[in-house]
């Protein structure tokens, strides 16, 4: 069963070297260029403390170190984590 909790961040790190293309047509090297971040959370589930890793592309709202995010999370395996968008 889903379950719903709130994780703070630890980290965020730009991926620089992963490029995504949003452009069929470049008029420079990173026109139109999004990239992703690497956000580290730590949050409860299941009575246990987490720390996870969650890839985010640029196109979504990336939260800051010491943001608090939303998160989901299978009672069964709380390991396995999405991070909660306003748009999810």
């Amino acid at each position: 069963m889903q379950k719903t909790t709130t994780g703070t961040v630890v980290s965020v790190y730009k991926v620089w070297w992963m490029r995504f293309s949003t452009k069929t047509f470049h008029m420079g090297a990173s026109d139109g260029a999004v990239f992703p971040h690497i956000v580290k959370v730590r949050y409860m589930a299941e009575g246990r403390e987490h720390v996870r890793r969650r890839w985010i592309l640029s196109k979504n709202h990336v939260p800051a170190k010491g943001d608090t995010v939303q998160l989901l999370y299978d009672d069964r395996k709380p390991e396995k984590i999405r991070i909660v968008f306003g748009t999810d």
